[in-house]
């Protein structure tokens, strides 16, 4: 049961010969859900091998060009491929006026349905959910009306016992409540508790992506004990002044948020193209947070579900 972040553009503002700007997918059990989209985003999604059309939500953070110039490409590649099933983007309101001027010129009969939620970035809000997954938009501090995200997984049905099936002689239509947790009474009026029939299944896995922001102690609470955190590193402790004038994060202020939440793994990324090598931030992340590891393009990171049975 896949659960897993690939980085598909880990640069900020200005691309580099190896570094694209923001883009990630996230896939959970094969669908997938596509954070920010610098420019060149299609591209990476081909080279990786991902899907178009298995890509049903973005969710756009804010509107800095490295993090949504990517998606007029992307809509006109989905168009082009004949989709017509609808595509939800989370972003701010004022991006649905932005793509739509772009997108005027392709006839309607070609379009498929593209619905715009505006973000909220005033306060922690759930702003999508369905059978995989709750997401949660949280409000940052950058230049510009900024958000980041909580992917929840949704908790699974208890697993069967199936001995004990077997031995109460328990049939097929009463395993989807048992699963879903209640008791078994037998024709007799036997009381069989769920916890003899079921075992706990896997804890829900969880993805945080905390975007272009200025350094956020108080995050911590919102980002406690999640399984993986993507968090930009823009700038290393050389460049401390410029962070706190641009409202970014070091990679050691990224990693002390970290540890602070007490969050199991932390990918950094999001780096100034000032920095040609990258060995210094990951220095300096590691000296606040063991687990911090620097975001490479291409690269998956996954939350494995038997790593956090009970």
């Amino acid at each position: 049961m896949e659960f897993s972040l690939t980085v598909l553009g880990s640069s900020s503002a200005l691309p580099t010969a190896t570094r694209h700007p923001s883009a990630h997918v996230l896939n959970v059990n094969e669908k997938y859900y596509l954070i920010d989209c610098g420019e060149g985003t299609q591209m990476q999604l081909r080279k990786y091998r991902f899907r178009f059309q298995r890509i049903d939500h973005i969710f756009i953070s804010h509107l800095h060009g490295d993090h949504y110039f990517g998606l007029v490409g992307l809509l006109t590649s989905m168009i082009l491929l004949g989709r017509n099933k609808p595509l939800t983007i989370f972003a701010p309101a004022d991006l649905e006026a932005l793509i739509e001027s772009q997108l005027e010129g392709i006839p309607a009969k070609h379009r498929f349905e593209v619905c715009y939620i505006p973000l909220d970035f005033t306060q922690p809000q759930i702003i999508h959910e369905d059978k995989r997954v709750t997401v949660q938009s949280f409000p940052v501090q950058h230049r510009v009306p900024t958000c980041g995200f909580i992917f929840r997984e949704q908790p699974r049905l208890r697993n069967v016992r199936k001995p004990a099936l077997v031995a109460y002689e328990i049939p097929l239509l009463a395993i989807p409540g048992i699963k879903a947790g209640k008791d078994y009474i037998t024709p007799d009026g036997e009381v069989i508790p769920n916890d003899q029939l079921t075992v706990d299944p896997p804890n829900p896995r969880s993805f945080a992506y905390s975007a272009d922001t200025q350094y956020l102690p108080e995050l911590a609470d919102m980002l406690r004990e999640v399984d993986l955190l993507y968090h930009e590193a823009t700038f290393g402790d050389d460049l401390l002044e410029r962070a706190q004038k641009t409202r970014h994060t070091t990679a050691r202020q990224a990693a002390s948020l970290a540890k602070a939440a007490g969050v199991k793994q932390l990918v950094l990324g999001h780096f100034s193209a000032r920095y040609k090598t990258l060995e210094k931030l990951e220095q300096e992340a590691k000296e606040e947070f063991a687990e911090a590891q620097l975001a490479v393009e291409g690269t998956t990171y996954s939350v494995a579900l038997e790593t956090f049975k009970k």
